[in-house]
């Protein structure tokens, strides 16, 4: 049996991000016209029809895919870069919608030293590693639920993404978690030690509320997929982890 390589829309955006220099966050000079490129694989999937296409082509224009089709439907300006693909199939960038990119296996370092042992900085470092791997691995878009005690360093890592210092996918964070007092970690310390935790505690309306609130100023960073009513007439957008007893931080109205 042939084996088909598999390629994906990440790996066009992994080239075009190592093609483009990071944007200057201070400039006068016009905005360069934004290069075009026409990739051909053998396959595509294109994820709605189920099928492999073959013939197809894709459209890139700047970091966003202009156009997927036939070959003989997709008008490709004159100046656009072909970059071939033969024998390889083409395919959409994946989303992970759960991750802690500040985490690793916990068949390396149990959880409870990697938030309470490791410097930020090595946990930051091992985040950049991750971020970029996991591109390599055909996810485009990634959901971080939490840093685990790291704080904002996730935002740190979407702007380091988002201006080309480091290559990873698209990121929505969180943040800091919200968790009910008591019931996260780490633990098994004496109770007269004040152990800072991996999340931030809260208990009753008003502090889950304050919680929230004080995300304001990463405000558009955290993402919001559903709503829990707090009563009194506020609503606060947001996630609930998987384990059920634990939101994430969102923005209050």
């Amino acid at each position: 049996m042939r084996v088909v390589m598999v390629t994906s829309f990440f790996m066009m955006a992994l080239q075009l991000f190592q093609m483009t220099p990071p944007a200057q966050t201070q400039s006068t000079s016009p905005k360069p016209p934004e290069t075009i490129y026409l990739l051909k694989p053998a396959h595509t999937f294109d994820g709605e029809s189920g099928q492999l296409h073959d013939n197809w082509v894709v459209l890139v224009r700047g970091n966003k895919i202009d156009a997927v089709g036939p070959a003989n439907e997709v008008k490709a300006p004159a100046d656009a870069k072909v970059i071939d693909l033969p024998g390889m199939t083409l395919m959409p960038g994946l989303i992970d919608a759960h991750s802690h990119i500040l985490l690793h296996p916990y068949s390396e370092t149990v959880w409870n030293d990697q938030v309470a042992r490791e410097a930020l900085s090595l946990r930051v470092a091992r985040a950049t590693n991750h971020l970029r791997n996991t591109l390599m691995a055909g996810f485009t878009t990634l959901r971080d639920l939490g840093t685990e005690g790291a704080g904002y360093a996730d935002v740190g890592l979407k702007q380091a993404v988002n201006q080309g210092i480091i290559p990873g996918p698209r990121l929505f964070v969180a943040t800091r978690a919200i968790v009910a007092t008591g019931s996260y970690g780490p633990k098994g310390f004496a109770p007269e030690w004040n152990v800072p935790q991996g999340a931030e505690e809260a208990r009753g309306t008003d502090e889950l509320t304050r919680g929230a609130r004080s995300n304001r100023p990463w405000s558009g960073l955290g993402e919001a997929l559903c709503r829990l009513s707090l009563g009194r007439g506020r609503r606060c957008a947001c996630d609930f982890h998987a384990r059920g007893n634990e939101t994430r931080r969102g923005s209050c109205a």
